[in-house]
């Protein structure tokens, strides 16, 4: 992965004052409830810069960052956790992948977003309409991710989160996502919520969290202010006892690089080779998790060809018999 320069001064200037990316670990009650927190200013405006999205694009596919990197927290090792939408609505849908050590990365299908008429609020419903949303988490060492998909019902990220884990793990929970701009559409702030009943979970709790969560305090606009989302945490949710389990590095981050894509293009049939040279160049590969851009002159595509078609002869003429 290459990363896009960002060259917004007025944003780099308020960058250098917010608190560095990260995810956090809360148990709340003496252990009836688990709380995880991102703080993810920093990743989503790289996301934004990679993938050169307007201030909707930013807002639809930065919630979905910050739900995947929420959802790690339900993994660990080199464990990853997949969020899939496909819906009927103008955003067509998402892919976000996130791993357990806190890389993440993802995109839009539909990039710009094509809108009838402006949107007159930030309510995403009517971008997504009827579709789904499905949650595989792909664990090392196993043949086949585990997976659950709901229907959408609010077009909502964080509120289908929350029927997802209801209905798929028989879990309450509750998701708060945050996403803060400033009069010129820059973002400020960036962070989730992630809150999970334990076994020893009582009803007068769920009621209790269900309640506070309609008064939190902003989570963007705090963490635009040189807030830690573990600040905020502890500040947010005093009354719960917060016990600190563990806090680890979140960033945007790709396993992509210009050699994967010189084997992709090595291992194409013939004719799509053929196909590649008598075209023109230079040669844009994007890759669409990230954004980033691979280019290749018709002179490296001739190498590269040639390179394989050598490895090929000789690999054929070591297997003759003598």
């Amino acid at each position: 992965m290459i990363k896009t320069e960002i060259d917004n001064q007025e944003l780099l200037k308020h960058l250098e004052n917010v608190k560095e990316d990260s995810k956090d670990i809360f148990l709340l009650s003496g252990g009836e409830a688990r709380l995880t927190v991102v703080n993810a200013t920093h990743l989503v405006n790289q996301m934004r810069a990679n993938h050169k999205l307007g201030l909707l694009e930013t807002y639809v596919l930065g919630q979905a960052y910050i739900a995947g990197l929420l959802l790690s927290s339900t993994v660990k090792g080199n464990d990853r956790v997949q969020l899939m939408i496909e819906c009927g609505g103008p955003i067509k849908g998402i892919s976000v992948e996130a791993w357990a050590v806190g890389a993440v990365r993802g995109y839009l299908l539909e990039n710009p977003i094509k809108l009838a008429k402006p949107l007159e609020s930030l309510d995403t419903s009517p971008l997504f309409g009827p579709g789904f949303m499905t949650v595989s988490r792909i664990l090392e060492g196993s043949k086949e991710p585990v997976s659950g998909t709901v229907m959408l019902q609010y077009g909502n990220i964080a509120k289908d989160l929350a029927v997802y884990f209801d209905e798929s793990e028989q879990t309450p929970t509750l998701f708060y996502i945050s996403i803060h701009f400033d009069r010129n559409g820059n973002v400020t702030g960036a962070g989730g919520l992630f809150i999970q009943a334990m076994p020893s979970c009582t009803a007068a709790l769920l009621d209790s969290l269900g309640e506070k969560s309609k008064h939190f305090t902003n989570l963007g606009e705090a963490l635009s202010t040189a807030v830690s989302g573990r600040n905020y945490v502890e500040n947010e949710f005093r009354d719960y006892a917060p016990q600190h389990l563990a806090d680890s590095f979140v960033a945007f981050s790709c396993p992509c690089s210009r050699k994967g894509f010189e084997n992709y293009l090595a291992n194409l049939p013939q004719k799509e080779k053929d196909e590649i040279l008598s075209g023109t160049f230079p040669l844009n590969l994007e890759c669409f998790n990230c954004g980033t851009v691979y280019s290749f002159t018709k002179s490296e595509a001739e190498t590269l060809f040639m390179k394989e078609k050598t490895n090929d002869i000789l690999c054929t003429d070591s297997g003759k018999p003598e």
